[in-house]
């Protein structure tokens, strides 16, 4: 399978390319503003809860809201950035909670010497 990567990856940039030509996709801001919640999602979904999935994942979707709130109303950095501080500085606060686990609950520890 590795020997298809890179026709793969080809036939998806020209793929998204001829979408993106055609006008089947959406303009620019948005497709990042999804990209940055799919990643998000992405995220809580692969790493499940732990303190490092907790704040990332939901920070990568507050980007991608905000992203979306700074081209459909646009709002100013001057405003965005604090917020985005703020949702960060919450999470992380979040993150310190004994209750979420720092790694997957089927994730191995490296031994210690």
């Amino acid at each position: 399978m590795r020997d298809a990567a890179l026709p793969i990856t080809l036939i998806v940039v020209g793929a998204v390319w001829l979408a993106w030509y055609m006008g089947w996709l959406p303009d620019r801001d948005w497709t990042i503003a999804i990209g940055f919640c799919a990643a998000g999602i992405g995220v809580m979904a692969i790493d499940g809860i732990t303190k490092n999935s907790v704040v990332m994942g939901p920070f990568l979707i507050a980007i991608g809201i905000a992203w979306l709130v700074h081209d459909r109303y646009r709002t100013s950095f001057g405003i965005i950035v604090p917020a985005m501080l703020v949702v960060l500085g919450v999470l992380m606060l979040i993150a310190r909670s004994a209750a979420i686990p720092d790694r997957r609950a089927g994730a191995k520890t490296p031994p210690s010497n």
